[in-house]
């Protein structure tokens, strides 16, 4: 018998759970205390904010239903261990929809696992190799998450941090937030030694390291750190607009292009004649957008979607494309 209440509250939680009703009578033979302890250890269990849902009859049953906000689950060893590495996985890749929550939840999960199953975790993650689309480079998740426990716990970050010309200087910053863009992980901090804002790539951090002194945070100059990082890569990159045609629907088309390069606009739709059309009689979309990527890389992204496509503008990428299909013809014609 468990006298111990709060011992005895977590052991009903873990059997509430289980995605089933239980009869009142097998929770207290599990729990060996009476009914009249059930029915009262159920109230607490809602008094804590868990919804639990009482069926009438002679053996009133109890489950756990949804409820309007979301408190606290036990996690058994293999569930733990399969949400950290599924989180890891996803973090470590800057997948779009994989943000900065999905850090936030790595974080607080790996705070609480127990050393045990840490080692499980790593192990795992270390003999297995996730097939990427090869858009944006690999994070160490450990790197995310000592990252975003700064951020959320308010205290200044000191890192290694590796320049585009390769050089490496030692930093220490403010950390406001982490932002994703889909293909690659930005910290947007407050650089103490610049006395200044700055964005990082995190995949060009190493050794970070939450030092514990806390900060008050500043204001951010934008007011929004997406806004930021937005404004600061435009500064740091020389854009260029790009149109170009794909045979297809804007519907079909979209469904194979990165969310970054642009949506799809039916040529109709765009003040076209809407005369021409690709293979099989499909009709042609338009995918219109800026980008400061080197030409050849995005011709690349391009002949990857897997469409029949056209580049009307800039001139320069309609001639990078050529000297590419050239390049690819000739290696062809080699094997």
């Amino acid at each position: 018998m468990t006298t111990d209440t709060p011992a005895r509250l977590l052991q009903l939680l873990s059997l509430l759970q289980t995605p089933r009703e239980w009869p009142g009578g097998e929770l207290a033979d599990r729990l060996q205390v009476s009914r009249r302890t059930v029915r009262r250890d159920i109230d607490r269990l809602r008094e804590l904010g868990y919804p639990v849902e009482a069926s009438k009859g002679s053996d009133g049953g109890y489950r756990l239903v949804a409820g309007k906000a979301m408190p606290p689950l036990l996690l058994d060893d293999e569930e733990a261990v399969a949400i950290a590495v599924g989180l890891r996985a996803g973090a470590g890749h800057a997948v779009a929809g994989v943000d900065e929550a999905s850090v936030r939840a790595l974080a607080k999960l790996e705070q609480v696992l127990p050393a045990r199953l840490r080692h499980r975790v790593s192990t795992l993650q270390a003999a297995t190799t996730p097939l990427t689309s090869g858009d944006g480079a690999s994070i160490a998740p450990e790197t995310l998450t000592v990252m975003a426990s700064a951020v959320a716990g308010r205290e200044r970050l000191r890192f290694a941090y590796r320049a585009a010309d390769g050089g490496e200087t030692r930093r220490q910053a403010e950390p406001y937030r982490l932002v994703s863009t889909g293909r690659r992980w930005y910290l947007v901090a407050y650089d103490l030694d610049r006395d200044d804002w700055r964005t990082f790539r995190v995949d060009r951090v190493s050794e970070p390291f939450a030092t514990g002194a806390r900060f008050a945070p500043r204001e951010l100059p934008t007011g929004s750190a997406a806004e930021y990082l937005r404004r600061s890569i435009q500064r740091q990159q020389e854009t260029y607009e790009f149109a170009v045609a794909f045979a297809g629907t804007a519907a079909e088309v979209g469904a194979r292009l990165p969310k970054w390069l642009g949506t799809p606009v039916d040529e109709e739709d765009e003040g076209g004649e809407g005369g021409e059309t690709g293979e099989g009689g499909a009709g042609w979309c338009v995918v219109r957008g800026s980008t400061g990527d080197p030409m050849e890389w995005l011709a690349v992204r391009l002949v990857m979607a897997g469409c029949e496509f056209a580049v009307r503008e800039p001139a320069e990428l309609v001639a990078c494309v050529r000297e590419l299909g050239g390049r690819l013809s000739r290696a062809g014609g080699r094997g």
